[in-house]
Formats: structure tokens, sequence, C-alpha cells
């Protein structure tokens, strides 16, 4: 995993892994869609996560703006995570970011 304007002993980063590792199977799968574009893990495991440009490592950006959901850039492997002043609303936020969009569009 690359970080930008993170380490990976940020606080969020450690919480991000900790919620991420206290989801559920299907919780896992709908942020790996989020985040990558597919469901499932490359055999290879995440070494072999391809983007736009070939091989692609995942990333996590800081992003700012407590209030706003965390974004994905598919084409990119890459989550751009706001700085949540807790782990409570990190786990709330991402957790809404992935359900609705495992959810889909819709038009009314």
């Amino acid at each position: 995993t690359e970080y930008h304007n993170y380490t990976a002993q940020s606080e969020q980063v450690v919480w991000f892994w900790k919620v991420l590792s206290e989801f559920s199977q299907e919780q896992r799968a709908w942020f790996l869609q989020f985040a990558t574009g597919t469901s499932r893990v490359p055999v290879e495991g995440f070494k072999g996560l391809v983007g736009m440009r070939g091989p692609q490592k995942f990333s996590l950006h800081r992003a700012y703006g407590g209030d706003r959901l965390p974004s994905a850039h598919t084409c990119f492997n890459q989550v751009d995570l706001p700085d949540y002043p807790s782990e409570e609303v990190l786990r709330e936020k991402l957790l809404q970011a992935v359900s609705e969009g495992h959810e889909g569009f819709g038009f009314a």
C-alpha cells in the first residue's frame, strides 16, 4: 500500500485497517468493488492489482473535510480518505460509502 499525506502510523490509517478487518466478507467485497472496480482479489493478491497504467498498488490519499465520504478512483486503485476525528466516524463514513457504491446508481 502506498500512502499520500498519510503514513502507515497515521491514526486514520490505523483505524482504516482495523475497521476493514472488522468488515464481514460481503462488506470487504463491497470495499474491493468500491476501491478497485472488482469484488475479487487477484490470484497474486494485492500485488497483482492492475490499474489504468498496468500494475498499480492500492493507495490511500489524505482528503480534507471530515464531513465528506471517502471517494475512490478505480482506475488507480486509490481511495481518498478524509482525516476523520475518530475511528467511529471513519467506520460510519466508510461503510456508508461502500454500501451506497454497492447499491449502484438509479435515475428518478
